[in-house]
């Protein structure tokens, strides 16, 4: 499924919370489950199976990270480096849940790729291909913002001018890469961002 952003991914607590990309898929697959999940803000390629059989060789591929995942950002800021690794552990922050950070005596070891695909001097901004080599919640948010350039929209992480430059979380997941598993191939799954 191409996920728009604004949906969540699976239902959450509470009557208006129901509309989600499971249930929407599942509306037209009844048999479809669900696989891995993205922030609500974001938008991209969701992976769903259509067997439990499938669903977990999908989320042992996705656990063993035999799955190739690219996303594309916008953010604040000129990048320096063209390309970088961000390797930084992350945890969960408890009193300000959802939220993500950066700790290095408690937090999960989490590792991010990043190349400039293109740097707007005029507009102070940088897109960039995210490639997550961990999947933390929302380790591409936190680790963006970690270098001192959070993601265009980020209405959780970014400063408030940074938010307001864009109406949406500018972060689409754009390349899925699945492995072949038992008798199906492997499979390249493309989305070109919306933004």
């Amino acid at each position: 499924m191409d996920k728009p952003s604004g949906l969540l991914s699976v239902p959450g607590r509470g009557e208006d919370k129901q509309d989600c990309a499971a249930s929407r898929v599942q509306a037209r697959f009844p048999e479809a489950l669900v696989v891995h999940r993205l922030d609500m803000a974001t938008s991209g390629l969701l992976v769903f199976a259509r067997s439990p059989e499938m669903q977990r060789l999908l989320s042992d591929a996705f656990a063993t990270r035999r799955v190739e995942k690219r996303y594309v950002a916008v953010l604040g800021g000129l990048v320096e480096a063209d390309e970088q690794a961000i390797d930084l552990p992350l945890v969960t922050d408890w009193p300000n849940r959802p939220r993500q950070m950066v700790c290095h005596q408690r937090g999960k070891p989490s590792q991010t790729l990043l190349r400039v695909l293109k740097r707007d001097t005029a507009r102070q901004q940088t897109r960039v291909e995210l490639l997550p080599l961990t999947g933390r919640s929302h380790q591409l948010r936190v680790h963006c913002l970690a270098i001192g350039h959070p993601i265009l929209g980020d209405a959780l992480y970014a400063p408030p001018a940074l938010q307001q430059a864009a109406p949406r979380l500018l972060l689409h997941a754009c390349e899925v890469g699945l492995p072949a598993l038992g008798e199906v191939p492997a499979l390249q799954l493309q989305s070109p961002p919306p933004f």
